[in-house]
């Protein structure tokens, strides 16, 4: 059984966050663990359906979407937040909140984000459709101390099995014993 517990996976829009938390469920799913996975884009639809993205809105949406993890958590769900969350007070909200909490750094060149750009998030950003993406024209502070960097131009289940050693080492999640009975 696992505890409940909160991973904020965060990097740059195109860093491939959404890719490695795909892995990092997968590798907690074949442990038994079913988590809540909180896409910024999926709660946007919901809590802010015709973003701005302006400072203001931003400290809103973040703010509910601490909210919902950390009432997740409370209730023994597990949470991956998925999440650019561009100002290191975002995050900082979480683990103050959420007792259980590792914050992992999807590391990764911006010009490698501009040149994935699935979203088109970059190329809005260059024609001036946009004018508030974290690494075009807003700041993005990645963590100063996160628990666990992963290179965004990895592989993605070497990322999630990091992720996991992390959540091991911390007793969040058991290991994986090997049975020798047949």
């Amino acid at each position: 059984m696992t505890s409940a517990f909160a991973v904020w996976v965060t990097g740059l829009p195109a860093s491939g966050k959404s890719t490695i938390t795909c892995a990092l469920v997968r590798e907690l799913a074949s442990r038994g663990a079913d988590v809540a996975v909180l896409e910024s884009d999926a709660l946007r639809q919901v809590l802010t359906p015709h973003p701005t993205y302006a400072d203001e809105e931003r400290d809103t949406f973040y703010g509910s979407m601490v909210y919902i993890g950390s009432l997740l958590v409370t209730h023994g769900v597990p949470v991956i937040f998925d999440a650019t969350a561009n100002r290191r007070a975002y995050r900082a909200d979480a683990r103050s909140r959420i007792e259980r909490f590792i914050e992992v750094y999807v590391d990764c060149p911006l010009d490698v984000c501009v040149a994935r750009d699935p979203k088109g998030i970059y190329r809005r950003a260059r024609s001036g459709e946009a004018s508030t993406v974290p690494g075009a024209q807003a700041a993005y502070e990645p963590p100063e101390h996160p628990e666990v960097v992963v290179s965004g131009s990895g592989d993605t289940r070497h990322a999630a099995r990091a992720i996991i050693g992390a959540l091991e080492a911390r007793g969040y999640v058991s290991r994986l014993t090997v049975s020798t009975a047949s």
